[in-house]
């Protein structure tokens, strides 16, 4: 789809674009740099990535991995397109690790369970060379859909076994709460990952989009390594408090979604329209009143696009990254094109006063649809 004279799928045309970008020692690597890339784990450039390229790496609490990962739940879902044959997938896992990528994301819900089965049969070979994060939580039912949430300790440690079955591995290196559940208290839920972590099967602990009270009840049961939310350059939130507490506790930031469902590339425009049962009919910014109010933002990332010679997609990476050295997105795709557009964020750097400036830009913009502040304060 073309949209605005901008594809997304131009960027492999111009492939002088990453000479035109900016050298890794630009992209705030180096030690002083003003740059909020500039604590950015230095093993990356001494080519810690065990892949065939060398990206640079970040920290999740304790946990090294590459600073973007690849979230593999639009391989086998039917949430946002098709599911993807297995063979195929497993080859595009693969050609993730010979690019660089070490951090790949998934869960037991995806698919359902075939998401796992795709990662682990890619990763068996170089398992010992690269970070799973899967998740549990959720009740799944015999037709593979999720049915409520179900976090009591037997039901954890039912789920991690299956996942570790279906990974072909003997540990998850993070091991998410994919939800909370109301009916469970964190504690008791960071308890029982705790066990599993001394049990070796688990190595790190994390949560997805649960209140910043319950952030610090489970961190002071079982440290927190990682927080999974939605947080792109549209849906902004998490800059209200949960990026502090991160900040304050010491734990990583996981954005799902930093493209937002594909918008910051030509996936849609103001004039699309889903059909009934498509998924985006359920995301409030989505609708056909907030896409198209929210599209100045888009045009507003294009012409940030033009200035660097990059695309959209990696502009919204960059700027992610750029926002904390702790935040490590994970974009979905199940195709290499698409992957390889991912990585050349990498490529693009922007100097403090340019985000100051680009951030001046986007504060401007009334968006609909997006959570409100105070949402942080609960669970979803």
């Amino acid at each position: 789809m073309e949209d605005n004279g901008f594809n997304r799928r131009k960027f492999l045309a111009s492939g002088a674009m990453a000479t035109s970008a900016i050298v890794l020692g630009q992209l705030g690597f180096a030690q002083g740099s003003t740059n909020p890339l500039s604590n950015t784990n230095k093993g990356e450039l001494a080519g810690h990535a065990t892949g065939k390229g060398t990206l640079p790496t970040r920290k999740l609490g304790a946990l090294e991995v590459t600073g973007i990962g690849l979230g593999c739940m639009s391989m086998t879902s039917n949430s946002y397109n098709p599911p993807r044959k297995k063979e195929d997938m497993v080859k595009l896992i693969r050609r993730a690790y010979e690019q660089g990528v070490t951090f790949f994301d998934t869960a037991e819900v995806y698919g359902a369970y075939t998401s796992e089965e795709y990662v682990g049969e890619a990763l068996k070979p170089i398992r010992d060379k690269v970070v799973i994060g899967s998740k549990f939580g959720f009740v799944i039912d015999k037709d593979g859909k999720s049915i409520g949430r179900d976090s009591s300790p037997g039901s954890i440690r039912k789920a991690v076994e299956g996942s570790l079955k279906r990974l072909q591995t003997d540990r998850i290196d993070l091991l998410y709460l994919h939800r909370v559940d109301p009916n469970v208290p964190i504690e008791d839920v960071a308890g029982t990952v705790k066990d599993l972590i001394k049990e070796g099967k688990a190595l790190h602990f994390g949560l997805s989009e649960p209140s910043l009270e319950n952030i610090r009840k489970a961190h002071a049961v079982q440290p927190v390594a990682a927080l999974q939310n939605e947080y792109s350059i549209m849906e902004r939130v998490h800059e209200y408090k949960t990026l502090d507490l991160c900040e304050e506790l010491g734990i990583g930031f996981v954005p799902w979604c930093p493209v937002v469902r594909g918008m910051m590339g030509d996936k849609f425009n103001e004039y699309i329209r889903f059909a009934p049962e498509s998924r985006f009919v359920a995301v409030p910014y989505m609708s056909p009143e907030a896409l198209q109010n929210n599209m100045g933002l888009l045009d507003l990332v294009r012409e940030w696009a033009d200035r660097k010679g990059a695309t959209p997609i990696q502009i919204s990476l960059a700027w992610l990254l750029a926002q904390k050295p702790f935040i490590v997105p994970i974009p979905g795709t199940t195709k290499l094109h698409h992957l390889k557009e991912n990585l050349g964020a990498f490529d693009v750097s922007f100097t403090q006063a340019e985000l100051n400036e680009f951030r001046s830009q986007i504060d401007k913009i009334n968006l609909i649809g997006f959570r409100e502040r105070e949402s942080v304060l609960k669970d979803v």
